[in-house]
């Protein structure tokens, strides 16, 4: 498996490939099934795996490229190793640096996240993708992941986000987006007292 870091500005982006959980399998028809990442909800400021994946082709031709892009707010991204595909992190350089989660000055970060095929994945079948992050601590908002999934003939760009007031699930092909929520308190830090 070859791992790589180019250095580059991010070009376009956006099409599908992240289906995460068996729920929008079912969809056989390509042209139909939404692209997620899962989860879907997860905790602002904190640590998590998210898990993008794929059950289809660009209608009906195999895929041979997915380009995840990160937003800005998240600086660090580190791609799981994927046997079948060669992953590549696109950097850029930042015009402020931003201190790391360990007191480090960082001073690019990963803007796209690419896996390649090593042989095209038939429409039909599914693969997935793992990238560990921290993301933004900013409750109440969505962040997006606009993916482009290209394939033997032609590409899917699962790049459209919602307006104000328009319905992400309205959306014909929605970019993967992940709600951003309050921690929970554990039951330790619950006032007892009667």
């Amino acid at each position: 498996m070859r791992v790589r870091v180019r250095q580059g500005r991010v070009g376009r982006l956006a099409a599908g490939v992240v289906i995460a959980g068996a729920a929008l399998v079912a969809a056989g028809a390509s042209a139909s099934a939404h692209v997620v990442v899962d989860p879907s909800e997860a905790v602002a400021g904190e640590s998590a795996l998210l898990t993008f994946a794929f059950s289809h082709g660009c209608d009906g031709s195999s895929t041979t490229e997915i380009r995840i892009q990160i937003p800005e707010s998240i600086p660090t991204v580190a791609p799981t190793i994927n046997p079948g595909w060669e992953v590549t992190k696109q950097m850029e350089t930042l015009y402020t640096p931003v201190e790391g989660g360990h007191g480090e000055q960082i001073t690019e970060r990963v803007a796209e996240v690419v896996y390649t095929a090593k042989t095209p994945v038939p429409d039909g079948y599914r693969d997935t993708f793992v990238l560990s992050l921290t993301l933004p601590d900013t409750p109440g908002e969505t962040v997006y992941f606009p993916t482009i999934q290209t394939c033997e003939g032609g590409e899917t760009a699962w790049i459209e986000i919602p307006a104000d007031g328009q319905d992400h699930d309205d959306l014909e092909s929605p970019a993967p987006a992940v709600e951003l929520v309050e921690s929970v308190p554990s039951d330790s830090a619950v006032d007892d007292s009667h």
